[in-house]
């Protein structure tokens, strides 16, 4: 496969996933605000960035990869919530919710593809740990924008930071199904 092949294939799992859980529970993360969710991605990325410390020791059964796919998700629930706000009561039916989730990943995805262009795909010549440093970094710079409110002076919003994470748990799991299949 080629890079944009790859992109499009890591976000249709994470899409089928999210399929599911929608069935399972709705969209019941309509509930939480986007400080909830920044803090919620940064506790995937935190445990990520543990499991790589220790070699991958963990005490729950769950590796690296399904944690890089945790974060995509989480981000495009971001990305939603930033655009349409929390609520008290789920107030999306499942098949909203799904198209409220394509188009922000396809927006998401256009961009990768874009950065990708412009950077010559440097990423490839990057260690998984870095993308979860870049994470954990973005992560920083997002909860400084929550606590100003987002009043910054010239930096990026929330929401370039969120795609961005999800640019790099994209670029980890690609890196991870690639390592796994040498």
């Amino acid at each position: 496969m080629n890079t944009n092949e790859q992109f499009e294939a890591v976000l249709a799992e994470c899409r089928t996933l999210f399929a599911k859980k929608l069935h399972d529970y709705s969209a019941s993360w309509r509930i939480l605000r986007p400080e909830s969710l920044t803090d919620q991605i940064f506790i995937k990325a935190k445990r990520i960035r543990t499991l790589e410390i220790s070699g991958g020791k963990g005490m729950v059964d769950e590796g690296i990869r399904p944690e890089f796919i945790g974060i995509i998700n989480y981000g495009i629930v971001g990305l939603i919530q930033l655009e349409k706000g929390f609520v008290d009561k789920v107030d999306v039916t499942n098949d909203e919710a799904l198209a409220l989730y394509d188009r922000h990943a396809k927006t998401t995805l256009e961009l990768m593809k874009r950065k990708n262009h412009d950077y010559n795909e440097a990423w490839r010549g990057m260690r998984v740990s870095s993308y979860t440093d870049f994470i954990l970094t973005k992560l920083q710079r997002t909860k400084e924008i929550e606590d100003l409110k987002g009043e910054t002076l010239v930096s990026e919003g929330i929401d370039a930071n969120y795609m961005d994470m999800i640019n790099y748990a994209t670029f980890g799991v690609i890196k991870l199904d690639e390592a796994a299949n040498e």
